[in-house]
């Protein structure tokens, strides 16, 4: 492995992934890779094949010469082409994670518990 690729690979998509404010959580699941993964790629531990790092491209919205090292990011003062809205907490984000890989089944009755909980509350 091309430690130094490894590595410029592993910023850039850090650098790319900060801008947008997203997770190395929110990254993998939208890119398909396990977190783990993604968070050796950052570290510059493990190089992306092709059809990841172009899903990483898609996802990250930078271009491959960028996340390769042959080209240059955008200046930082270049305002996104679409207006940020607010982020959902982490903690809404890992539950949403967690309701997706739930099954029909496993997803009413986390739904029902739900409802009976907030039944509670309303008390």
């Amino acid at each position: 492995m091309n430690e130094e690729l490894a590595s410029t690979v592993g910023k850039a998509a850090r650098e790319a992934r900060s801008r947008l404010g997203l997770t190395q959580a929110d990254v993998a699941e939208r890119v398909g890779i396990a977190m783990d993964v993604y968070s050796r790629m950052e570290r510059g531990r493990v190089l992306p094949s092709v059809t990841t790092l172009r899903r990483l491209c898609q996802v990250l919205g930078i271009d491959a010469n960028v996340l390769l090292g042959l080209g240059e990011p955008p200046p930082r003062e270049v305002a996104p082409a679409v207006v940020p809205r607010a982020e959902d907490p982490p903690g809404l984000r890992r539950l949403v994670r967690v309701l997706r890989a739930l099954g029909p089944g496993e997803l009413r009755s986390v739904t029902q518990v739900v409802q009976g909980a907030l039944g509670l509350l309303r008390r």
